[in-house]
Parts: structure tokens; C-alpha cells; sequence
């Protein structure tokens, strides 16, 4: 006789559990091991790609944001930022010309100038560059000067080539200052009172031709005023690049090229600019030169990537402004810039309203 009890409804036996005991199998610790070596396998090959990608990133991860227009446009007109002093070209402003060129979308570009000027390098590479860049895209390129867009700033601007009404400025803005200067500091006279002497030791008299310790000689004075007459030579033959009228009328540029500072209207009257304006009307003619429709394109600009300092809140924190850069600032260099005193902060644009 079965000894299950007979369910009363079914006559059938209940539902027996059956319970399987594991036997041997892998300890719990080596499972936990396993997942740790995969997980941590997958973050390095993820370091590895990200490290791939950033090796041909010659943006250094600066994004792109809205500006205006027609939001869903594929079509862009890029506002490109050239912003404080330019004392290398190869920062912010070269990196957004790299991003540029790559951006197949881009049909016309603004070139926005809000810049005192700067070393004579760093204005003509980004001269050089500026210039190739509108000639290997084919784009129309034009300039919005904004508060000040002298000296370096007004160099980077002929970087527009022949193209007619090509150069906007702020109706209070100011631009011009086309000139070069070696700032030279003569401290030996305070020296002297102090009983302080130079007793540096150099291969030549010249090595210390622009030190504040010791005065020029009248053949230093003439070496150096020869190198500056070569460099201004060169700023009014790009110049020349970028206003053909004073191609046509070189003595008029003679007339404008004396380091003076002009108002945008009277910039105007000169030949130095095309018209006054805001960077809309900038983006209007870049729109109109391209041919595009007026609900046809967005307006983009361009963000550096966040650093620690700004994500704290210091947006103006310059990034070369340490004891190096102030050093590298004291070397004796020539500058495209609208004042004889050299910045004592680099050329680090103050971001929170572009460079």
C-alpha cells in the first residue's frame, strides 16, 4: 500500500521538490576574479582607443555649439574666434581651423577679430593659415572686427584675399596700428644709483644687444632697426594681399602705415575696412557670398574643451599664465601690437565670449 496520501479531488500524489546539490565547480572568489580581469581588460582597451583617437585629434576635443540661424540646417556658416593677444598661432584659433577644414558641411566662414595684435610669428601663422584654409575649402571668408582688431589682429585679417566687401567693423571699434616694435627698457641708469653691474659673461657683445642692462650701441640700434624695416615690409605686403586698393595705391598705405590707431569710421574712409557692422551683418554677406538661403544654413561656433578651472567657475583663468610663460614673455621678440608694453599674460583668449 503506497504511503503518499491520495489528494481527495485528483487521486494523485502532491508535487515532490527535488533539490540538486552542486558538486565541486569553481570557487565563488575566482568567478568575482574573472569578471574583474574583464571588466578592467575592457576600460584599457577603451583608454587605448580614446588615446588613438586623440593622437589624430589636432582639435584637442573643442566642440562645436549653436550660434543662429535655422537649427535643423545642414548647411553651416562657422564662426571662427581669433581673441586677445596672438603670441603663438598654433592655440584656440589654429585649432578651430583644423576643425574646419575636416567639417565638409561648412559652406562660408566668419572670422571673428577681437585682438590687440601680437608677436610677428604668431600673427603670420595664422595669416598663412587662415588664407590656405579658404583656399583648399573654396568657402567665402569674412571678417567681423569687434573692439579692437590692430596691428596682428588687422594682419590676420587680410587673410579675406581680393574678395570685395569682405572686412566688417564695429561702428566703436577701432583697428589699424599697422607697425612692428622690439619694446627696449633702458635700466642702467637706476642701475648705477643702486651700484648694480652687469657682469655677465657672453660669446659676443651682440648676445646681450636687448638686455635692460646695458645700452645699445649705435651699430645695435642699426641692427635691430634693419630687422624691424624687414618685418614692416612684410606686414604691408600682406597688406597689399588683402586691400587691392593699395595695390593700386601704394602711397596711400605709406600715409596709413604709421602705427596709428583709427576709429571704424574713419578705418572706412582710409580703405583699411569695408563697412561698419555688427558680426549679423558679417554672417549676412558670408551667407549672400556663398549663396545661401536664409533658412538654409545654422551659424556654429566653437567651445574649447572644459577644463578644471572652468568647471569650478574660473571661465577667465588664462592657462600660460605661470612663471614660465611670464619668462618666456621677457625674450627679446618683435611684435605686431597696438602698445609698447608686451602682455604679461599669454595669448590665452578670456572664454565666456570667445576668445
Amino acid at each position: 500500500m503506497s504511503s503518499h496520501p491520495i489528494h481527495p479531488e485528483t487521486n494523485s500524489p502532491p508535487p515532490q521538490t527535488i533539490v540538486i546539490q552542486p558538486s565541486g565547480g569553481a570557487p565563488r572568489w575566482l568567478c568575482w576574479l574573472g569578471w574583474t580581469g574583464f571588466v578592467l581588460c575592457a576600460l584599457f582597451a577603451m583608454g587605448q582607443a580614446y588615446a588613438l583617437r586623440d593622437y589624430f585629434d589636432t582639435t584637442e576635443g573643442i566642440t562645436e555649439r549653436h550660434h543662429s540661424g535655422e537649427e535643423t540646417a545642414t548647411r553651416k556658416i562657422a564662426v571662427l574666434r581669433v581673441a586677445g593677444i596672438i603670441a603663438e598661432g598654433d592655440g584656440f584659433a589654429k585649432r578651430q581651423i583644423d576643425r574646419i577644414r575636416e567639417d565638409e558641411d561648412v559652406e562660408a566662414i566668419v572670422v571673428r577679430v577681437d585682438s590687440p595684435g601680437g608677436t610677428v610669428t604668431g600673427s603670420d601663422y595664422l595669416f598663412h593659415h587662415l588664407t590656405r584654409l579658404r583656399k583648399e575649402k573654396g568657402v567665402p571668408l569674412v571678417v567681423s572686427m569687434g573692439s579692437i582688431a590692430a596691428s596682428g589682429g588687422y594682419y590676420v585679417s587680410m587673410a579675406v584675399g581680393d574678395q570685395e566687401k569682405s572686412i566688417y567693423a564695429e561702428p566703436s571699434g577701432a583697428t589699424g596700428s599697422i607697425g612692428v616694435i622690439i619694446p627696449y627698457y633702458d635700466l642702467t641708469g637706476a642701475m648705477a644709483e643702486m651700484n648694480i653691474e652687469n657682469a655677465s659673461i657672453a660669446s659676443h657683445p651682440n648676445k646681450q644687444m636687448l638686455s635692460m642692462t646695458r645700452k645699445l650701441t649705435p651699430e645695435q640700434r642699426e641692427i635691430l632697426q634693419q630687422y624691424v624695416n624687414e618685418t614692416f615690409e612684410r606686414f604691408k605686403g600682406v597688406v597689399k594681399v588683402g586691400r587691392p586698393y593699395f595695390r593700386k595705391h601704394p602711397e596711400k598705405l605709406e600715409e596709413v602705415a604709421t602705427g596709428e590707431l583709427f576709429s571704424s569710421m574713419r578705418a572706412k574712409e582710409l580703405g583699411l575696412v569695408d563697412e561698419t557692422g555688427f558680426i549679423e551683418d558679417a554672417i549676412a554677406r558670408a551667407a549672400e557670398l556663398a549663396a545661401l538661403e536664409e533658412d538654409d544654413y545654422r551659424v556654429i561656433e566653437y567651445d574649447p574643451p572644459p577644463t578644471l578651472s572652468s568647471m569650478m567657475g574660473f571661465a577667465n583663468v588664462q592657462r600660460n599664465g605661470d612663471w614660465t610663460s611670464l619668462l618666456n614673455l621677457t625674450a627679446p621678440r618683435a611684435w605686431y601690437l597696438a602698445t609698447t608694453l608686451p602682455p604679461l599674460i599669454g595669448s590665452q583668449p578670456q572664454y565666456g565670449g570667445e576668445p
